[in-house]
């Protein structure tokens, strides 16, 4: 009705998309076995924000400038990859002296709605997100379709509702899996290097990425 083909398949190739482990998943099982279920659904409600905002700038054709645009896309690439190892350096610098025992407990650095704006804006500020939508969305709308716009909003909101409720529930799982580590110091810090030297890396990944 308003341009879209092969839906179900849409649907399939998404929630095959959203449950391949990558660095979203990395951040949402880290933030669980740090600060248990409110920091890992945060985390995942942080990620899925950043994909409506490239959703949304899919729909009114921003991802396309930024796509054709080469300084555009060098600006969110170099802001990205200075936020991602901003991050990833600070937690990597982290002592992490004492274990968490419950997320309200941990301190006030990290907080359930610090740990939201991060996840959100480790994916706003990525432009290989909006390229992704940008490349994904189209193959599923009719090319003489009379409301694209509308059509991209349906099917990137179908996209991220599958992908927030599978991240809510890795997010479970492993607050769930880890509460037994949380108490530990060691384990914690260990965490937080790994999360620390991820954030690094995609950093430096994003930084060397070339728009096509």
């Amino acid at each position: 009705m308003i341009g879209i083909h092969d839906f179900w398949l849409f649907v399939i190739s998404g929630l095959v998309l959203n449950i391949t482990p990558g660095p979203d998943t990395a951040y949402i099982v880290g933030r669980s076995a740090q600060f248990g279920w409110r920091g890992g659904a945060a985390a995942a409600l942080g990620i899925s924000t950043g994909c409506l905002v490239h959703v949304f700038a899919c729909a009114v054709g921003l991802s396309a400038l930024l796509a054709a645009s080469a300084t555009a896309f060098n600006l969110i690439k170099w802001a990205g990859a200075a936020y991602l190892c901003f991050i990833g350096v600070r937690m990597l610098l982290a002592r992490g002296d004492a274990p968490v025992e419950t997320p309200s407990r941990e301190n006030g650095a990290m907080s359930p709605s610090k740990v939201f704006w991060q996840g959100a804006l480790t994916n706003i500020l990525n432009p290989k997100v909006a390229l992704f939508f940008l490349a994904f969305l189209p193959q599923f709308v009719d090319a003489s379709a009379p409301h694209k716009a509308l059509a991209f909003l349906v099917l990137g909101l179908t996209f991220i509702c599958n992908g927030t409720i599978w991240c809510l529930g890795v997010a479970a799982f492993s607050a769930k899996t880890a509460s037994r580590f949380r108490r530990s110091v060691r384990t914690m810090r260990w965490i937080n290097r790994a999360l620390g030297g991820m954030f690094v890396f995609l950093g430096a990944r994003l930084a060397l990425l070339q728009a096509r």
